[in-house]
């Protein structure tokens, strides 16, 4: 088995602030792609009717851009664990993104198939969360994320 040394994040992670405030410590971090999927605020919210947390599903023409945080040791996602409520909210495993340094296996997160629901909608705080990633985001990618409706 590949020990992996990155971590993607699509949603509320993509806030640098946010993943160093969770502990997670990195020497890098650089924008990413995920082909083959895409994006939704499809996961319910354990506390608040109506809201929506980023997934990821398939989607053979889709394509997800995200923030790839180089880890500084392989056992450090295990801290992103409780914050996903992994194994109860999502489930961790390994994808391959492409970078401009070429093609990088990341872990990342995938919503729990029971916490599923069609049309939600994140919360304005949340969705700022994902905005913070605009560094790392193709000027499209951005402009489909400010545009996204919010609760």
């Amino acid at each position: 088995m590949t020990v992996i040394h990155f971590y993607f994040a699509y949603g509320s992670n993509m806030n640098p602030e946010r993943v160093a405030e969770r502990g997670l410590v990195t020497r890098d971090k650089m924008g990413a792609t995920l082909s083959g999927y895409k994006m939704l605020f499809n996961k319910r919210s354990t506390g608040i009717p109506g809201v929506g947390h980023a997934n990821i599903e398939y989607d053979k023409q889709g394509v997800v851009e995200g923030v790839l945080y180089e880890l500084v040791s392989s056992e450090e996602i295990l801290k992103m664990d409780p914050f996903e409520r992994a194994p109860v909210n999502y489930g961790r495993d390994r994808v391959c993104l492409e970078t401009v340094g070429g093609p990088r296996w990341a872990w990342t997160y995938f919503a729990n198939a029971a916490l599923l629901q069609d049309d939600l909608l994140p919360e304005r705080a949340y969705l700022d969360h994902l905005l913070k990633g605009k560094p790392y985001l193709s000027d499209s990618y951005f402009n489909f994320l400010e545009r996204c409706e919010v609760i």
